[in-house]
């Protein structure tokens, strides 16, 4: 994809309890939320029927959005094994819908994408979505699940991980969002160590983020 085009990133948690998605549009290094939210699947006994209701998702979304890509986050590596088992037959089938649209696929794990959307490895979640409110400017209802913001975290690492120094190298961004994706996928020494700082000076001025 060229720097200067429009890209859209579907960004999934995968779970198959709750399943959280969000969508986040690039344009010449602009950023902006499309669409977050969760999949709800408890009130669904039947495992393949869960499938069946993340495959639909998927499609819906494909369909709604038109994505150039899609990114997951990797399953955490647990003891349970018909969990882990579970939940990755959840990631498996939201690939599948993705690939069967001709997306390009990307898994991220867990520390990976908090690294790159705040500058550090072990932030919280709620760390997570206080970034991702004053990256994408906007501000999460009450109700919304950590699930919703967890995949849009997912969408915007992959941003930063591919598409961010193609905008950067590219001088055609705009100077706002696009340099602080290029700051985290740039090699350059002291950038992810400056973007920490950044973040924890705005966590400190709005402790009311941290929930």
């Amino acid at each position: 994809m060229k720097p200067e085009e429009s890209c859209v990133i579907l960004g999934i948690d995968p779970g198959t309890v709750v399943l959280g998605y969000g969508l986040v549009r690039a344009s010449k290094g602009n950023l902006s939320m499309l669409e977050m939210g969760v999949l709800r699947l408890e009130k669904y006994g039947d495992h393949p029927q869960r499938l069946q209701k993340i495959f639909s998702l998927m499609e819906e979304l494909i369909l709604r959005y038109q994505p150039n890509c899609m990114a997951l986050e990797a399953p955490f590596f647990g003891k349970n094994v018909q969990s882990m088992l579970k939940l990755g037959r959840a990631q498996g089938v939201a690939m599948a819908a993705g690939m069967l649209h001709n997306l390009e696929v990307a898994e991220y794990s867990p520390r990976t994408v908090k690294q790159k959307t705040t500058g550090k490895g072990s932030a919280t979640k709620e760390a997570v979505r206080a970034m991702l409110e004053l990256t994408l400017r906007f501000q999460h209802e009450a109700e919304m699940p950590l699930d919703a913001t967890d995949a849009l975290a997912v969408a915007l690492c992959h941003y930063y991980s591919t598409l961010a120094s193609a905008v950067y190298l590219s001088g055609e961004n705009s100077g706002n969002n696009a340099t602080s994706g290029a700051s985290l996928a740039s090699p350059k020494k002291g950038s992810r160590k400056k973007n920490a700082a950044a973040w924890e000076s705005f966590l400190e001025k709005n402790p009311e983020r941290m929930g």
